[in-house]
């Protein structure tokens, strides 16, 4: 039975050992990640006879028997629940028009408004091209549907927003927030990660500089292991 970490260490003349850390790695379609009937194929792969195979090009990590390979590249794909940050796009009679970058717009009912709201008067809470984060309620085929109460949730007012690749928000965020977490404890900022790529940041004006910076170099290092202990180094060398 071969793991991931396997091919790694044969590559550089090792023997493989089972406690050897765990790693992840970059994976094309159709590349063997594991093999054995001991494995079960997660999001991203499937089986194909005794092996798993990658479905997209990403970077495979081993999570007990489940194998999944988490997309590093790709446009933003809404599923319920997801946290997201958007632009007033329109207003209607009945709600929001939000652009997040998805192919359908998002819409935010006026009912999700923390106050009652004259419907002749919506522009006053929400204006067309303020910055709300919302989350997604459902996914339907005419469109998605968001709502805005919960912790974190709501209009956005100062600061900026930017934007990174989608599927590498979870290297942003890290295992139980850790990395952004981290971020945050570093630059005294005020941050929110949307699923859909869009990352809004406020604070001290070199904080943010430094915040965004570091937010990048994330981004460019996706399939670096540690990543959370090396950006650790990255905010003691940039002060």
């Amino acid at each position: 039975m071969k793991k991931i970490t396997e091919k790694a260490h044969e590559a550089e003349g090792e023997t493989f050992s089972e406690d050897v850390p765990k790693k992840r790695k970059i994976v094309v379609p159709g590349e063997v990640i594991v093999s054995g009937e001991d494995f079960l194929p997660g999001e991203g792969s499937r089986r194909l006879g005794n092996d798993v195979v990658s479905t997209r090009f990403g970077l495979a990590e081993e999570a007990g028997r489940m194998i999944k390979v988490i997309a590093i590249t790709g446009a933003f794909i809404p599923r319920r629940n997801n946290v997201v940050i958007g632009r007033v796009s329109d207003i209607t009679f009945h709600g929001w028009l939000i652009d997040i970058d998805s192919a359908s717009a998002g819409f935010l009912p006026v009912e999700e408004a923390p106050h009652f709201i004259n419907k002749s008067e919506m522009d006053q809470f929400l204006d067309i091209g303020e910055v709300v984060a919302a989350k997604i309620w459902s996914v339907k085929a005419k469109g998605i549907d968001l709502a805005m109460r919960g912790k974190g949730l709501g209009k956005l007012e100062g600061g900026f927003i930017f934007r990174i690749t989608p599927n590498r928000v979870p290297r942003i965020i890290g295992r139980e927030g850790s990395m952004i977490n981290l971020i945050k404890e570093k630059t005294g900022c005020d941050i929110t990660v949307g699923q859909n790529g869009w990352i809004w940041i406020k604070g001290e004006l070199d904080a943010e500089i430094r915040a965004r910076k570091a937010i990048e170099a994330i981004a460019e290092k996706v399939h670096v292991e540690g990543l959370t202990e090396k950006m650790e180094g990255w905010f003691e060398k940039n002060k």
